[in-house]
């Protein structure tokens, strides 16, 4: 075991990603010192710098496995889980997913390939002001968490990064091989949260046309509606 992981095997660190001053409380010591123990844990594996300033024990000295999902939670505070990764998540796709695609509240897409957990990506989208978290949920990962979009805004985040226009359910079930039953099981309040999200038309105008697909109204006698 290297001096580093040593040094931090039975502290708080473990299993967790850290940056440089949590490094450098954990260890103690000069610059100098804390510098050189880095470098070596680097060269041997014991340490796996995420990017600069990000770090995380090697496998052999964790506990547990770390979930990628929380490693972009650490990678970018403030961002959640979407696209293709989501739904491959949540079971809406049968594909698997080498990236791990993210939604931030900046302005510009970032990327970051590390070592030994792949290749993590974070794209903006034009969402209106406080509906940034509007239909994303906390997940608990182990010792760690983070915000995963539920497929729905998943779905519509996919549709506002790719600028896909509405046509029919081909695209999601031919193209995405979304099973149409997941569709047809998604109710009308999950729909209704997400439309003041979006700040482009085609995506509401996508909303609206899938909620009329999967959710036809029904006509009372009256002439009235059913909604679920």
């Amino acid at each position: 075991m290297s001096a580093l992981a040593s040094a931090l095997s039975a502290g708080k660190l473990v299993g967790r990603v850290f940056d440089e001053q949590q490094l450098g409380e954990a260890l103690g010591g000069s610059e100098g010192r804390r510098y050189a123990l880095v470098n070596r844990a680097i060269k041997d594996g014991s340490l796996i710098r995420l990017k600069r300033g990000s770090y995380l024990l090697g496998q052999s000295y964790r506990p547990d496995p770390i979930h990628p999902f929380a490693i972009a939670q650490a990678l970018l505070p403030g961002s959640y889980v979407s696209f293709e990764t989501a739904l491959a998540h949540h079971g809406w796709i049968p594909e698997a997913v080498h990236a791990t695609a993210s939604v931030t509240p900046a302005r510009k897409s970032l990327a970051y390939d590390t070592p030994t957990m792949g290749r993590f990506t974070f794209h903006p989208l034009a969402l209106h002001e406080y509906q940034f978290l509007v239909g994303v949920e906390r997940h608990k990962l182990g010792a760690l968490t983070a915000f995963v979009a539920s497929p729905l805004r998943a779905l519509l985040d996919l549709v506002a990064l790719r600028k896909q226009q509405w046509t029919d359910l081909d695209w999601l079930t031919g193209g995405l091989r979304i099973d149409e039953d997941h569709l047809r099981v998604l109710k009308r309040k999950e729909f209704a949260v997400l439309k003041g999200v979006y700040k482009h038309k085609g995506v509401n105008a996508f909303l609206r046309s899938l909620e009329n697909e999967v959710r036809p109204r029904r006509l009372t006698a009256s002439g009235g509606s059913i909604d679920d």
